[in-house]
């Protein structure tokens, strides 16, 4: 017998993410800290790139330099992807602040969003039904921000 279709969930998300290229630390509880890094992030929650396998609806610790340690829900995760959601919203100063300080993403992060972008690309045409979409979404995600912040990297240079 043929197993039911999986049915595609509306994103749930309520705020666009910005792209952000962080390094921070994360820690589940059991574990020591491992290094991470964030790739978006929203004043709601953020997408991780990381080595260790978590579950959804697990808590982690999630530290970013300039912030609060902050207490975070896993959502979902695939492969070395995982999207978080904090428990407690930024505030929009704190959050506003935090992009002021990120206000333009080096050449090499632009590099690392398209590397991203066709890791994920690469990984979604290997996955199993359940990861497609979640992966493609990440590639189309990176590759345009690669896109978008490559071009506010060029219109900078060129007023200077």
């Amino acid at each position: 017998m043929a197993q039911p279709q999986k049915r595609q969930e509306p994103d749930r998300r309520k705020v666009e993410r910005i792209a952000l290229r962080l390094t921070a630390t994360m820690r589940d509880g059991t574990r020591s800290r491992v290094k991470v890094r964030v790739i978006d992030m929203s004043n709601r929650g953020c997408r991780i790139e990381c080595s260790s396998n978590l579950t959804e609806d697990t808590w982690i610790w999630l530290s970013i330099a300039g912030l609060e340690t902050q207490f975070c829900r896993v959502v979902w995760h695939c492969q070395e992807f995982v999207g978080l959601e904090f428990e407690r919203p930024l505030s929009d100063p704190v959050f506003e602040k935090l992009l002021a300080d990120q206000d333009r993403l080096p050449d090499t992060a632009i590099k690392e969003l398209r590397g991203i972008a066709t890791r994920t690309h690469w990984l979604a045409r290997q996955a199993e039904d359940r990861d497609i979409a979640i992966l493609a979404d990440l590639s189309r995600k990176c590759a345009v921000d690669a896109v978008v912040e490559g071009l506010r990297l060029g219109d900078g240079s060129k007023r200077r």
